[in-house]
């Protein structure tokens, strides 16, 4: 058996794992491990499981994922979300479907300090639901916005996923934190778009607030001051150059802590939890990443990506044929995988498939993270659908996807966007590190 048909059949084999219930990670290392010692030989395949998850874990770069994710975790804990959440609706309350709008404003809010999908929309969801029940929301609207709006957890930075992916694919972290800013405000303001004409062609799936005066609509923002200038200072100081990645997520992370305290949220409670949150996410992450890489080698012993990439170059169709293949596999791959995980998989196959047809790696990971993104809410699984219904108890899970749809077209179009007009993603990573 060629080298190339191993490769494939660890692709099989690893699809077979994870549909059995596997864990990503451990699944994609069982199947690196067994492919590099086919294709080498068992004491390779040795060697390479004793320097791999060493290298990884002491991998300074990388020191960025519990930072960020302990950001995070402090802001939650300070009580932050329920602030953005009212700030939100006292500015956006009137318009029609205002609560659901306010709800993606404030998505898209925490979305800057979290970095996670499901957790956005998990914790906006606990806040907002029921006072979107309190004034009579069609149930399908309040839980596919929730949903959709969660999705700008992984788009807005700081973004995990971009972390990831730039350590994957050699690309550098601030330029796709950069990248992602537009298209992430683009698919909030689509988001809020669709529930304005949706709730304006029929008040009663979502009924105008209360008004607010101007008085109580400024006196709000003194609320959201905090989280502005966290993210300002901590993104904007990684734009400017005042540090690195790294050293601005240990400044966001103290920031936030001094934030928590100054609220008096801070207790032995909160803070143990947050460190023990911290510590969940961050292990599950490394578990993953060492299961990629050791699946990235084996994937490179075998020759399987540059294959593809050689095969692709040689067809007699447009690169963007290509390119919408590969984004419906990332779609289909969102429906049944952790969006984290499908970029540690994923990436090793598809990017010198994409750097062979010529488009540019920074832009492409932005499209990468939309249509995870658009997965995490597509049936049948539609991971984020199931996260919402787990806090919206008593909605059953085909309503939440019929809540979805407008918002699935949003992301639709945002590609369609970012693929006729790439400067969209490209031209503040231009602006701030071509100077």
């Amino acid at each position: 058996m060629s080298v190339t048909l191993v490769g494939i059949a660890g692709i099989v084999v690893l699809t077979i794992l994870l549909g059995l219930g596997l864990q990503i990670g451990v699944a994609m290392l069982v199947v690196g491990f067994v492919g590099f010692a086919v294709v080498t030989n068992l004491e390779a395949a040795f060697g390479l499981l004793s320097t791999v998850p060493y290298a990884t874990a002491e991998n300074y770069s990388l020191c960025v994922i519990p930072l960020f994710v302990l950001m995070g975790q402090f802001a939650f804990h300070s009580g932050l979300s329920k602030d953005l959440y009212e700030t939100s609706y006292k500015w956006m309350g009137r318009l029609p479907g205002g609560l659901a709008v306010a709800t993606v404003g404030a998505c898209a809010g925490f979305a800057a300090i979290c970095g996670s999908s499901s957790a956005t929309a998990a914790t906006m969801g606990t806040v907002a639901l029921p006072e979107m029940k309190k004034y009579k929301y069609d149930p399908a609207l309040s839980t596919g916005c929730l949903a959709a709006g969660g999705t700008l957890g992984i788009l807005i930075p700081p973004s995990v996923g971009f972390i990831l992916y730039g350590v994957i694919a050699e690309q550098s972290i601030g330029r796709l934190f950069a990248a992602g800013i537009i298209p992430g405000i683009i698919l909030a303001l689509l988001f809020s778009l669709a529930i304005v004409v949706k709730a304006s062609r029929n008040p009663a799936v979502g009924p105008k607030g209360e008004p607010v005066s101007w008085r109580e609509r400024l006196v709000s923002l003194r609320d959201v001051l905090g989280v502005l200038f966290l993210f300002l200072f901590v993104i904007g100081g990684i734009f400017l150059g005042w540090f690195t990645a790294n050293e601005g997520a240990a400044m966001g992370a103290l920031l936030a802590f001094v934030f928590m305290i100054a609220r008096g949220k801070c207790n032995r409670e909160t803070f143990t939890r947050a460190l023990a949150d911290t510590a969940k996410t961050t292990a599950m992450i490394f578990i993953i990443m060492i299961g990629a890489f050791v699946f990235g080698y084996f994937l490179a012993v075998t020759r399987l990506p540059m294959s593809l990439a050689q095969v692709a170059s040689g067809m007699a169709v447009s690169p963007y044929v290509i390119l919408a293949f590969i984004l419906l596999a990332y779609i289909f791959l969102g429906c049944i995988m952790d969006a984290l995980a499908m970029v540690l998989l994923t990436v090793p196959i598809f990017l010198p498939l994409i750097q062979t047809l010529g488009f540019d790696p920074i832009w492409f990971g932005v499209l990468m993270v939309i249509v995870m993104e658009q997965g995490c809410i597509t049936p049948p699984v539609g991971l984020n659908a199931y996260v919402i219904s787990g806090v919206a108890k008593d909605v059953p899970l085909h309503t939440i996807f019929r809540g979805i749809v407008p918002f699935w077209f949003c992301m639709i179009f945002t590609i369609v966007l970012l693929i006729i007009f790439p400067k969209l993603a490209l031209f503040l990573p231009d602006l701030l590190y071509n100077k």
